[in-house]
């Protein structure tokens, strides 16, 4: 939006050419959802708290969870109101790319913001029901697949692109429609990640140097992505231990996503995997604890998702989030190396 009108300023004022980087407006994003998240963050927690939109605790979890009862949630609406804020003010609204990372974003978080409210407000334990969740995120997810197929202008776009191999791509055709699906359904360090893959293949000089597929307009992701670590940063602010607000399923649906279409759009699906780890572990446990448990009868943990069985065994919350932190850098730096590594 600004990105118009600092192009008519610059027509008699040079000073405003600085605006058509795309390097200088992902910094305008960081530090503008972050503006916002820190003006709008007290108001939020203060009216969640006010309307009594508070965390429920499982019984089974781990003893020191009991203290976050009634710790307002739903926090990830101040997420998504940063982001596409920031990336509706700083990206290039022409950019196709933009559009479809921003309804992923907007359509997982009501999904989520439905949910949550029936569990928060309704007091209904179940939600919107996984059927229901399920079937929503799937008409989301395959719009966004779809959109991206039918919008394709190259056959690059349409293949998979494995790391270190500079020579393989192969050619997808539909199936990729499957492929985004899955990437799209499945969170600052990999957003900050995926903004340097998009911003090299965006690029028309980086991309073909780091033998990477090129693909002109991705590059203008990296405002969303920008715009995605300066929001989560400014809401870790407010989540710190201990934490004065969480997430909720409005925030992370949003995020994991839009995280997940910027993969497909960038075609670093596999990096996104790697970049992406702990979540995949995360997820993996539950599929593997209630497998096990209805195959056999036993647990492979003492709780599902992994972190909590951490917490189970005596770490301290604050050493699993930043070992867990810790972890997710080194895997985004291993994605990040795949870009030299080919």
């Amino acid at each position: 939006m600004l990105l118009y009108l600092f192009d008519i300023l610059s027509r008699e004022y040079s000073v405003f050419n600085v605006f058509r980087y795309l390097t200088f407006r992902g910094i305008c994003g960081v530090l503008t959802s972050l503006s916002i998240c820190f003006v709008l963050g007290p108001l939020m927690i203060r009216k969640l708290s006010h309307y009594q939109i508070g965390q429920t605790v499982r019984q089974d979890g781990p003893p020191t969870h009991f203290e976050k009862v009634g710790t307002p949630t739903m926090g990830g609406a101040l997420i998504l109101i940063s982001v596409l804020l920031s990336t509706l003010l700083w990206a290039d609204l022409t950019n196709r790319f933009v559009w479809v990372v921003l309804f992923t974003c907007l359509s997982f978080g009501v999904i989520g913001w439905v949910d949550d409210y029936r569990k928060l407000v309704d007091k209904n334990p179940r939600g919107i029901g996984a059927r229901n969740k399920f079937l929503w995120q799937s008409i989301c997810g395959l719009g966004a697949a779809l959109f991206l197929y039918l919008s394709a202008q190259s056959d690059i776009e349409l293949s998979l692109i494995v790391p270190i191999f500079k020579e393989v791509a192969v050619y997808l055709g539909p199936f990729y429609i499957v492929l985004a699906y899955l990437a799209i359904l499945p969170t600052v360090l990999v957003a900050g990640g995926l903004g340097i893959f998009a911003y090299a293949t965006g690029h028309s000089v980086f991309a073909p140097y780091l033998a990477i597929p090129y693909i002109p307009g991705t590059g203008e992701v990296l405002v969303f992505c920008a715009a995605l670590v300066g929001a989560g940063l400014g809401f870790l602010w407010f989540n710190t231990y201990p934490a004065q607000v969480f997430m909720g399923d409005i925030g992370a649906l949003a995020l994991g996503a839009s995280l997940g279409v910027v993969a497909v759009a960038v075609r670093q699906e596999i990096a996104f995997l790697i970049m992406g780890g702990i979540f995949v572990i995360e997820t993996a446990s539950v599929i593997l604890q209630v497998a096990s448990y209805k195959l056999v009868g036993k647990r492979l943990f003492r709780m599902a998702p992994l972190h909590h069985h951490f917490e189970l065994k005596g770490w301290p919350e604050p050493r699993v989030s930043v070992r867990f932190w810790i972890l997710s850098l080194i895997l985004v730096l291993i994605g990040l190396a795949t870009l030299k590594i080919r």
